[in-house]
């Protein structure tokens, strides 16, 4: 595997070479290509899919082999690397053990520890069918401890700035840190209604407890029907523990909302709602709940497991809704040794990219795309592409994955004439700091019903700091109809 630093003096040869000199042709992209005199960086190109190992006619094309930045793009090689390594079907396990004897009377005489499988996709309904089967196996008493085991990995080191920061602070969601024992996507979640007169505090429950489970500082005032709902939440973590810190106002007659917020340990998160959990199931803990970064021992049995979602249901997600926890956490299972780092998860992606022809230099730190280093080409995105389309029993699976734009998730992408709605389908990358991306990669079908990719990475740089999805988009669409209708 390539070092760190070996990897960093790579992303810096590649970062040297986007200062080219770029060709000023938009062959095939005439509206996309109108963006390289505003300065904008850009690797394109659109090329119809042959068969029997023919390459198919390229439709369009600017600097294709131009190495830039895919954002959330990223996602897209995670989804190939996974469904080669795993197939569709595959399962996540998470489990609850112990070497401790199990009495007569229920009583667990040692510590119960829950063994975190990596389950990106592990949420508080998983941790309720496991603390239902743990009753259906006898415990109703742990004499130990309850432990939360991240052997495989975590705490991960954190690598971008919004989760270094994290580990203090969030006010948002997509910040959150990674952990093989992780639930919920590494958020709390709280739910705010407004107290039953003006002037009295909101109200504030967990949503995934009957008893609050993360600190709650509560600055929250109910106003008066009709008024304006402003409010902030932040969470923070103090001695004691994560606190959500609540300021603004509710009016009286305003919906209850959620409110997600990264938490500032994940394994911890676990065992706080796990704790609850067995609590309600009448399960009594009697030493409380740590974390731990050991394996369970050898002679540990299973009490209760709970399987998680398939591989294709888990990318379905990753990719519609471009969640970054569940895409570097299943980046995270492909590093083969324990105590995984995202760099590690990275070169995974890269090794299997390295078997696929004609793709060409690639970067990923990450499998989210979050780490802005990650370099592609839009020739080696669409090799990518092309390598899953030929692979009859995965192709399926990693296509429903992208977004048709007309149906999409996302709101933004619903953009061009019916014709393109109809006929395409996308993953997008987005990011602004420390430069301004927008991409786009995916499949589309002509009027003739032949298979094409198409890869468009628009980058800014510090002469161009502003960019929005219109600015992309609406010329691409007009460009690709054109392709879509003419063949």
């Amino acid at each position: 595997m390539m070092s760190r630093t070996a990897v960093r003096l790579r992303s810096l040869a590649l970062l040297c070479g986007l200062w080219l000199p770029l060709a000023a042709s938009g062959a095939g992209f005439p509206e996309l290509g109108k963006m390289l005199e505003k300065g904008f960086l850009i690797s394109a190109e659109a090329r119809l899919l042959g068969d029997g190992g023919r390459s198919g006619e390229v439709l369009g094309a600017i600097e294709p082999g131009l190495q830039l930045s895919p954002a959330s793009v990223s996602k897209a090689y995670l989804a190939a690397a996974a469904l080669d390594r795993w197939g569709p079907q595959h399962r996540f396990t998470t489990r609850l053990v112990s070497a401790a004897e199990l009495g007569a009377d229920g009583v667990l005489r040692g510590d119960l520890i829950l063994d975190g499988g990596g389950d990106p996709a592990l949420a508080s309904e998983g941790l309720w069918r496991l603390t239902q089967r743990l009753h259906q196996a006898g415990v109703r008493e742990v004499e130990g401890r309850l432990v939360v085991s991240q052997w495989r990995f975590g705490p991960v080191e954190c690598i971008t700035t919004d989760r270094c920061q994290a580990q203090s602070r969030a006010a948002n969601s997509y910040s959150a840190l990674l952990s093989s024992a992780g639930v919920n996507h590494g958020n709390w979640c709280v739910n705010v209604a407004p107290g039953s007169a003006a002037g009295e505090p909101a109200r504030v429950f967990s949503c995934d407890s009957q008893t609050l489970i993360v600190g709650i500082d509560n600055q929250l005032e109910t106003r008066p029907p009709g008024s304006a709902t402003e409010f902030s939440a932040e969470r923070v973590t103090r001695e004691d523990g994560d606190v959500m810190l609540l300021r603004g106002h509710i009016a009286l007659d305003a919906a209850p909302r959620d409110v997600y917020r990264a938490s500032g340990d994940p394994a911890r998160q676990t065992a706080r709602t796990l704790s609850a959990m067995l609590e309600q199931a009448g399960i009594a803990i009697g030493n409380g709940f740590v974390t731990s970064i050991e394996p369970p021992s050898a002679s540990a049995r299973t009490l209760a497991e709970v399987e998680g979602r398939t591989m294709q249901e888990l990318l379905l997600h990753i990719m519609n809704y471009s969640n970054n926890f569940m895409a570097d956490v299943l980046a995270l299972n492909l590093v083969d040794t324990p105590r995984a780092t995202l760099l590690q998860a990275g070169e995974a992606i890269q090794d299997y990219v390295a078997g696929l022809p004609d793709h060409g230099p690639v970067i990923m730190l990450s499998g989210s795309g979050l780490t802005t280093e990650n370099r592609t080409s839009a020739q080696g995105a669409n090799a990518l592409l092309e390598s899953m389309f030929h692979r009859t029993s995965l192709f399926p699976s990693f296509v429903a994955s992208f977004q048709s734009p007309v149906n999409g998730v996302s709101r933004f992408i619903r953009r061009g004439s019916p014709l393109v709605q109809d006929h395409i389908m996308l993953k997008t990358g987005t990011l602004n700091q420390p430069h301004a991306v927008r991409a786009a990669s995916g499949y589309f079908r002509t009027r003739s019903g032949r298979w094409g990719v198409f890869t468009v990475l628009v980058n800014g740089t510090a002469s161009t700091p502003w960019l929005n999805w219109a600015q992309v988009l609406d010329p691409l669409s007009r460009d690709l109809e054109r392709m879509i209708a003419a063949h």
